[in-house]
């Protein structure tokens, strides 16, 4: 398939998965806005390499995602927006009781309230053009839980909310809304968490990965980047047009558990 004459506009992605996403989505042919907090040389350098690449017009907008203001923003400065992929996201760990209220705040807002001003912001455009697709990037932890966790599962289950009345109130229309739950991805943040966790336990790096890390992923492996954004690729192709307000499992069987 092809998705070349679409624009893309993907939050939190200049790296891990949010990257692997835009990547994908241009291999595919649409042209790709990428974001993140930062304004460096490095980021506007990832955009051109996407452009000499995979021959796509792909762009960095500074934009951050824990100001609603900035979420609309960096839409109507993308000009266009067919597919949005919403991916930023923070983590913190910590017990209820003890959970500092600035990082719930941050987690809520940047993980959760970003994705309701992008996608706001998104719908006109999408039925301007008269197609449009939005991919939520949720988390098995959308479906499930864990302790010391609860900022962020409380917002990717919002984010599993958000996706299924997104689908609702576009459900006649040719606009798709639907969520990728993955479980552990290997990306560079996860893999610089190896070597130390290796010494704290004293293990090998095989042990860490398959009984500490994926002790809840069945598979015993990680999803890659790739594979998330290979599945985004599918839900904006014609095979997934009635595929709507539901998610995707990339999580090695986690939620089968």
């Amino acid at each position: 398939m092809t998705l070349s004459g679409k624009t893309a506009v993907i939050t939190g992605s200049n790296s891990g998965i949010g990257l692997g996403v835009a990547i994908e989505l241009a291999k595919a042919g649409a042209d790709v806005v990428l974001n993140s907090f930062t304004n460096r040389d490095e980021d506007h350098a990832l955009a051109a390499e996407i452009s000499k690449n995979h021959g796509v017009n792909a762009r960095y907008i500074q934009a951050d995602m824990s100001k609603g203001s900035d979420c609309r923003k960096l839409i109507s400065d993308s000009g266009r927006c067919d597919i949005l992929v919403n991916n930023a996201g923070i983590q913190h760990v910590a017990p209820i009781d003890e959970f500092p209220e600035d990082k719930w705040d941050a987690i809520i807002a940047i993980n959760l309230s970003s994705a309701f001003h992008t996608t706001a912001a998104a719908l006109p455009m999408m039925r301007a053009a008269g197609w449009g697709r939005v991919v939520n990037i949720a988390s098995a932890h959308g479906l499930t839980a864990s302790p010391f966790k609860s900022a962020y599962i409380a917002a990717k289950h919002g984010v599993v909310g958000l996706t299924k009345t997104t689908a609702l109130e576009t459900a006649q229309e040719p606009i798709t809304a639907n969520a990728i739950c993955p479980g552990y991805v290997l990306t560079p943040l996860v893999e610089a968490q190896i070597p130390d966790t290796m010494r704290e336990y004293n293990m090998s790096r095989e042990e860490v990965v398959k009984n500490v890390m994926l002790t809840r992923q069945p598979s015993k492996d990680f999803a890659t980047v790739e594979q998330v954004g290979g599945t985004s690729v599918f839900l904006c192709s014609d095979a997934a047009t009635q595929i709507t307000g539901t998610t995707i499992s990339v999580d090695g069987g986690w939620t089968a558990l």
